[in-house]
């Protein structure tokens, strides 16, 4: 087994042949840190440990729209594991922390061996798609605080910390609503005592309420994200 004890849920489950294969260097992710961009080529793969970051969609008018979320389950940059060669997205830190890289070369290499790695990074992409699906669904259909909630909730999960750095501005732009909509949702929280929220940091104060305040997407969610790597005991060795 692994002499180091990773928190990532990817590398935790890799022995220490694939690990080595993978030549991972130590990285520090700075809040608002630039993973990937539109356009630009995807030179490595990023496993978090720590912290937490967005995928977006950005628009014409350079608004933008989460539509995914890495924290310490998370391999950034999977996509150009099954051929991409430049973002179609932005990937950019929320709450900082830190983690660990491989050159995309590398990972390749090991991905080809169609071994653990490559079965382990297929799971986590199944759990992306029905975040992103359950996320599509859950826009359309839930109320924002209840959304809001959930987002919320996924933070901390990914973080591994109830405290975060978030404008009211931003929370809008990653729920897909408006400044003032959110403002209201986030102040109903407050007035519920589940969250603190002031100059742009919050605190969630009540986990278990706010869990029971937020949409069922929360659970669906968290439940794939979090046990991806146990969906199936046969893992190819």
């Amino acid at each position: 087994m692994n002499a180091v004890a990773y928190k990532n849920s990817l590398l935790k489950n890799l022995d220490r042949e694939v690990i080595g294969r993978l030549g991972l260097q130590p990285v520090k992710f700075e809040l608002g840190h630039e993973i990937e961009f539109p356009g630009k080529p995807i030179g490595h793969l990023f496993f978090v440990e720590e912290g937490m970051a967005s995928q977006t969609t950005t628009f014409k008018d350079g608004s933008q729209v989460e539509v995914g979320m890495f924290g310490y389950e998370s391999v950034i940059g999977v996509s150009a594991l099954m051929g991409t060669i430049t973002s179609l997205n932005r990937v950019y830190t929320q709450i900082p922390g830190h983690g660990y890289s491989c050159r995309m070369e590398l990972g390749k290499k090991e991905f080809s061996l169609c071994g653990t790695f490559q079965a382990l990074v297929l799971r986590y992409v199944q759990a992306q798609l029905i975040q992103a699906m359950q996320s599509a669904g859950c826009n359309a259909k839930h109320p924002v605080n209840e959304r809001l909630a959930r987002w919320l909730l996924l933070c901390a999960d990914r973080a591994h910390s109830t405290d975060f750095q978030m404008s009211q501005d931003y929370l809008a732009q990653m729920l897909g609503s408006t400044r003032p909509t959110v403002s209201t949702a986030a102040g109903v929280l407050k007035a519920e005592g589940l969250i603190t929220y002031k100059r742009g940091a919050i605190k969630i104060v009540d986990v278990a309420r706010l869990q029971a305040r937020a949409c069922e997407c929360y659970e669906v969610i968290k439940s794939h994200l979090d046990n991806y790597a146990a969906f199936d005991s046969n893992i190819v060795a």
